[in-house]
């Protein structure tokens, strides 16, 4: 395995985070798929199932992540996202070559595999900045995450934008700007991404570079909404559309303003005790020194109830190893890790809590994907002809959801130690109220609707990762990360293939035509995915009390330290 090179300093932290916007920026490549679409289908004459089958490569190759999750906690990030260029390169290429007639006749399979392999860069690109920036900034997971998954939300708007203002629309100028203008971008940034040692989390100026950062990122995507909504409205000329192309590229500059300002006005380095933390850039800081042997992180408390008391770190947690020598014996005690260590995931399959968590999430993001997933032809239902404003307003608010969840939750859990699930179960119970304003089916409550959902999908989806971070640990993060993501893939196909998909289908065949008008097309789905939430919910609510000694116990002092005996 490569050697890990720890990159000291207090500017290389932030300078791996600017890099990593460009990341989550190209990890949106995934979000093109409607439009290159509609070429795959009257160039090479693929009927309407053979596109959806395609559409569900797109789906499964963005999300399953488990290699990219083993990967990380091998090799170094420039390696991970070295791969992920060469898969963007070799599949989006080879759709290319079949698009433009280049190579004739390569028959579907293949390019099924194809379309796999370009979006799974996606998973490469996503686990590879946000494992290195969770450990480069330990202190602030909640904050960094919400970032990166917020520019994440608005790079499908950003790709929109290049197709039609500098593409011309076309579907084979795209697919040549993924398979070469993508890896060239992870090509530049690569040397930028790397472990660094934390930022320090008593510095008072990092509260503010954060809240820039944010700023900057809301500032970007009202601009690519403006640009998307106005440019289907009302005609734009092009010199504008460049000038508001060009402020776009300029905010997502802006964050290296941060490390130039501490090149050109640094502070004095305050005498700070060393921070103990479960990164593994922690420990390369404290200069690979030996310590003392590591003592029990937390200790289970007594006052919880018989379900969700913490697990008893009893006997048949703790392995004895007897080595005889010497003419005496020694007794060497390994214990399971406790909820805050560091995992293995075969170690967190066993805790109630990682099931929890993944249920919680695979629930609200299930059942939010399928509304996206249907989004237009629920507008078509009520009678909406253009739903691409109801599609912008889903992305805009769900990269709100995933920016703002991040710095909530961030300020709540140093302040008062609250446990990041009780957003997680505010948003599910939100996320009904939205289901129930969809089963009205009306147009007047079709908006509001679809910004409160969106918001709620950004917060479920935000909010996971830094909770799974504090509960197992980021030694191997990124692989817990890949499982828990799964949760997307395995909740498209259940709730909206299965389950609105085939109830839309039997209304429509009721009412004799492919395509379904009225309040009941999607009621009962509506009302289905409502029981959903309800139940993720209260899910929430259990998990919440089971980690709160957790989270008291990390956040006692006020920011995030691991307890010592």
């Amino acid at each position: 395995m490569p050697k890990l090179v720890i990159k000291s300093g207090s500017r290389p932290p932030w300078v791996g985070l600017s890099a990593a916007v460009w990341v989550e920026i190209a990890a949106g490549n995934a979000y093109n798929f409607p439009l290159y679409s509609h070429a795959l289908k009257s160039v090479l004459g693929y009927n309407q199932q053979q596109l959806t089958m395609l559409g569900v490569a797109n789906d499964v190759g963005e999300s399953v992540a488990l290699l990219p999750g083993y990967a990380c906690s091998k090799l170094p990030p420039w390696m991970v996202l070295f791969f992920g260029a060469c898969a963007c390169f070799l599949g989006y290429g080879l759709i290319w070559l079949s698009v433009t007639q280049t190579l004739h006749g390569l028959p579907f399979w293949l390019l099924w595999i194809a379309l796999i392999v370009a979006t799974n860069s996606n998973a490469w690109f996503g686990t590879a900045v946000l494992v290195t920036n969770m450990k480069n900034f330990p202190l602030s997971r909640g904050t960094v995450a919400g970032i990166l998954k917020g520019y994440a939300a608005i790079g499908g708007a950003v790709y929109t934008v290049i197709y039609n203002v500098f593409l011309d629309q076309s579907p084979t100028n795209l697919l040549l700007f993924l398979a070469l203008g993508i890896p060239v971008i992870c090509f530049a940034m690569m040397y930028f991404i790397r472990p660094c040692a934390p930022a320090s989390g008593e510095d008072s100026s990092e509260h503010v570079h954060f809240v820039f950062t944010q700023a900057m990122a809301v500032l970007a995507a009202l601009i690519v909404l403006a640009i998307t909504v106005v440019g289907n409205v009302v005609s734009v000329s092009s010199g504008v559309m460049y000038a508001l192309v060009g402020l776009v590229v300029l905010l997502l500059v802006t964050p290296l303003a941060i490390p130039v300002k501490m090149t050109f006005f640094r502070k004095k380095k305050p005498n700070a005790n060393a921070i103990t933390g479960s990164a593994e850039c922690l420990d390369q800081q404290a200069g690979g020194s030996d310590t003392s042997t590591t003592k029990p992180l937390l200790r289970p408390s007594s006052s919880l109830g018989s379900f969700i008391e913490m697990e008893d770190d009893d006997e048949s947690d703790v392995q004895t190893l007897l080595a005889e020598g010497g003419g005496g014996g020694a007794v060497e005690r390994k214990r399971r890790p406790r909820r805050g260590e560091d995992f293995r995931l075969r170690e967190a399959f066993i805790k109630a809590d990682f099931w929890l968590l993944w249920f919680l999430y695979f629930l609200g993001v299930g059942s939010g994907v399928t509304v996206l997933n249907n989004l237009a032809q629920v507008g078509i239902a009520v009678g909406i002809e253009n739903t691409t404003v109801l599609l912008c307003l889903f992305s805009f608010f769900n990269f709100v959801g995933r920016l703002s969840s991040g710095a909530i939750s961030e300020h709540f859990v140093k302040s008062r130690a609250m446990p990041r699930t009780v957003w997680m179960t505010l948003a599910q119970i939100l996320m009904v109220l939205a289901f129930i304003l969809y089963a009205l089916s009306s147009s007047a409550t079709l908006h509001p609707a679809t910004a409160l959902l969106g918001t709620c999908y950004g917060f479920q989806y935000s909010l996971m990762v830094p909770t799974a971070s504090e509960l197992f640990g980021l030694e191997h993060f990124g692989i817990i990360y890949s499982f828990m993501i799964l949760g997307n893939p395995i909740g498209a196909v259940l709730f909206s293939g299965l389950v609105a998909g085939r109830l839309y289908d039997a209304e429509a065949i009721r009412q004799g035509s492919s395509t379904c008008y009225g309040p009941e097309c999607f009621r009962l789905t509506f009302m289905i995915l409502a029981t959903v939430c309800g139940v993720a919910a209260i899910l929430g609510m259990i998990l919440t009390v089971r980690i709160r000694p957790v989270y008291r116990s990390l956040y006692s002092s006020g920011s995030f330290r691991l307890p010592q005996e």
